[in-house]
């Protein structure tokens, strides 16, 4: 069942981009279709949602841009700047610990 965007993803976009623009330079829609195969389809991120997370990367500076020409298209690349490697290592860190904390929950007895 694939998951799309919703509350509960709030924030995952920014963490998968910003992971898979440590391997390699992408432009927008190449992303989207990273992360649908990179999930193996259970991920969904339409454009309208990756390209203001790129924006927002750049601007923050955790992304820098270079533009190609590429079959005649220009086409903005995104790559990861050492800032933004810090930020993907703060977000994961906040994700692995909001991972461990829902699954003691969720594994915990319940009490009335």
């Amino acid at each position: 069942m694939p998951t799309t965007t919703s509350q509960f993803l709030n924030g995952v976009p920014e963490l998968l981009v910003l992971r898979l623009l440590r391997d390699k330079e992408m432009y927008g829609y190449e992303l989207v279709e990273a992360i649908r195969a990179a999930s193996n389809d259970n991920l969904s991120f339409a454009e309208g949602v990756i390209y203001p997370v790129l924006h927002s990367l750049e601007r923050d500076g955790a992304l820098s841009t270079r533009r190609q020409t590429v079959n005649g298209r220009s086409r903005v690349y995104y790559s990861v700047t050492p800032t933004g490697k810090d930020r993907f290592n703060d977000l994961l860190a906040h994700w692995q610990h909001l991972q461990s904390t829902i699954a003691t929950i969720v594994k915990a007895p319940h009490h009335a």
